[in-house]
């Protein structure tokens, strides 16, 4: 049987020490990467393309609320991303999911229930907390949008979170390996899609995804 691999990435040491623990205790013993920010996430998931799962925090340095989430699937379409998050309620745990996510895991979680989560999404299902319940988006505005997002393409999904971090055209061009006339294009389908004007609206449209965060 091959070894499992999973990915660790979130900045607390503590509380990474604490999934390692729950990991280390699985059958199998599998493979640990860790990452402390978002850059060292998306290289590890670069380096290891067998990597069977990864833990990703939702708030850590480099990225800012669901758009790492958006960055990485857009990116590694194949692995599952499981958010562990200390913002637990249910809005938070169902945009996670509607963007991609294979499972939730709250940072109050025990590491018996951490490890059981972990462990559902390996088998091929969804891990929510127990108390979460299903339902629909409350905000109407926000349902759109999700559903707009899930109309972009893998290179599209990419670009958008490269514009929430600041970047450039020339520079999203230099970071994908393409010219800047592509982007361009891609910009230009972006905003027809997400049906705004420019590319400032469309960073604040994603970020109104990420309002449920905010204490």
């Amino acid at each position: 049987m091959q070894e499992q691999t999973i990915i660790i990435a979130d900045d607390h040491p503590l509380f990474r020490d604490a999934l390692r623990q729950a990991v280390i205790g699985m059958e199998g013993h599998p493979e640990i990467v860790e990452a402390g920010d978002f850059a060292a996430a998306r290289m590890a998931a670069g380096e290891h393309p067998e990597a069977d799962l990864m833990l990703l925090d939702l708030s850590m340095p480099g990225v800012s609320g669901f758009s790492g989430l958006m960055a990485l699937r857009s990116e590694f379409a194949g692995l599952p991303i499981v958010i562990i998050s200390a913002t637990d309620d249910a809005t938070t745990i169902r945009r996670a999911l509607e963007l991609g996510a294979s499972g939730f895991i709250s940072k109050s979680s025990g590491i018996d229930d951490i490890r059981r989560g972990i462990q559902t999404v390996l088998a091929g299902d969804i891990a929510t907390p127990e108390t979460y319940r299903d339902g629909q988006e409350l905000d109407p505005d926000v349902a759109d949008l999700i559903h707009r997002l899930h109309t972009l393409t893998p290179q599209q999904s990419r670009v958008l979170t490269m514009l929430a971090e600041g970047l450039l055209n020339k520079q999203i061009a230099y970071e994908l390996g393409v010219s800047e006339a592509t982007i361009k294009a891609h910009v230009s389908a972006i905003l027809l899609k997400l049906n705004v004007d420019s590319r400032t609206q469309a960073v604040i449209q994603l970020g109104k995804i990420n309002m449920a965060m905010v204490a």
